[in-house]
């Protein structure tokens, strides 16, 4: 695994800790699979996948088992100390190397240029600091490297939009383990020096009413050569 070299040592082992909301997402996200139809978002999301890999927020480690067989090793950082315990027993029936590590997207416990990927999956909503989170993902790529991302974010009409902005200052984040609705993840990894490639804005769930976190992107990034 590619650490630095003072390993994790340094980091915060639990640099979130919502242990609430962790057994929530735990048994809503595990339902989801089927009745939202995640499962086939999570392998249109990794679809294509080689080499080392690095998912940053990886939560309960729903995104294991649907990583293709052309991927060397994933390293999933999760900061919650919860959905981490969880994360290592998805780990164990992966079927392939993966490393659970403890540490947050603002400060990545490994190396520069290191990885052939980066996933991020339903992670920028919560993160403290999306830019430097982003700093950080493209930091750990390798030139040319890319990012894979499932994000959900601002969207719909001027009242949805309202709603979702007046909802993050007020009950959303500290209700959902510091998620935030309006945020534009699109538009975050294009100012982060990203180049983005093809994506498409995805309605969840696809059937049923539009809520708040309805609205996604699903797609690629790259890091570009320089």
């Amino acid at each position: 695994m590619a650490l630095r070299p003072d390993g994790v040592r340094g980091v915060a082992r639990d640099a979130v800790h919502h242990p609430l909301f962790a057994r929530y997402y735990a048994r809503v996200s595990v339902a989801a699979e089927t009745r939202l139809g995640m499962a086939g978002v999570r392998d249109r999301l990794l679809a294509g996948l080689s080499g080392r890999v690095l998912e940053i927020g990886a939560g309960n480690g729903l995104n294991f088992r649907h990583y293709p067989g052309t991927v060397a090793e994933v390293v999933a950082i999760e900061p919650e100390r919860g959905l981490r315990k969880l994360a290592v027993e998805a780990a164990v029936r992966a079927g392939m190397p993966v490393d659970v590590v403890p540490g947050a997207a603002e400060a990545l416990p490994v190396k520069s240029e290191a990885f052939d990927a980066v996933v991020l999956s339903l992670v920028l909503c919560s993160v403290r600091d999306v830019p430097r989170a982003l700093g950080e993902a493209r930091r750990v790529l390798r030139p040319g490297g890319q990012v894979r991302f499932f994000e959900h974010g601002r969207g719909g009409g001027r009242a949805m939009c309202l709603t979702q902005r007046t909802l993050d200052r007020t009950v959303w984040p500290p209700l959902n383990g510091g998620c935030h609705l309006s945020r534009d993840p699109v538009a975050a990894l294009r100012e982060s020096g990203f180049e983005l490639g093809p994506y498409r804005r995805v309605r969840m769930p696809e059937k049923g009413p539009t809520l708040p976190t309805s609205y996604c992107a699903l797609g690629t990034a790259w890091r570009p050569h320089e």
